[in-house]
């Protein structure tokens, strides 16, 4: 079941303000891989095959670093704020392709898909998301 504007309704059990941020990077981490598989699957002459590899580069920690990197000077000080607890969140896991630093940048842009999620700030959580995106599909590493 899906709300109205696509994003499926489940509250949070407690209140936005008691989540922890590495709890908010987990469900972050799960919308923002659904938002780039919708998006690759709308692109025309994608083939299945090549879904896989265009999806990691979208998602992986250094792509989300990245995105985060280009993202900071447009987010609000609250935003920056979601990011700042995402990034200096323990995680207690450790990377596993990505150096450390990105891999902290990568959890708190997780931890600000997770927040804007649950603040229902879905209109906010797409334009991120699609500026994000633009930006890592026009900026391919070598």
């Amino acid at each position: 079941m899906q709300g109205q504007d696509g994003w499926f309704p489940y509250p949070s059990s407690r209140p936005l303000r008691l989540i922890p941020p590495i709890v908010l990077a987990y469900i972050g981490d799960a919308i923002y891989e659904m938002a780039v598989r919708q998006y690759l699957i709308s692109k025309p002459g994608l083939r299945p095959n090549h879904l896989h590899r265009a999806a990691t580069s979208l998602v992986s920690a250094r792509a989300q670093s990245a995105i985060l990197s280009f993202l900071e000077s447009r987010l609000t000080e609250e935003e920056r704020d979601v990011v700042r607890q995402g990034r200096n969140a323990k995680s207690g896991s450790v990377p596993k392709n990505a150096d450390v630093l990105e891999y902290r940048h990568a959890t708190a842009f997780e931890c600000l898909v997770g927040y804007l999620y649950y603040a229902n700030q879905h209109d906010r959580l797409r334009e991120l998301i699609g500026q994000g995106i633009e930006y890592k599909e026009n900026h391919v590493e070598s």
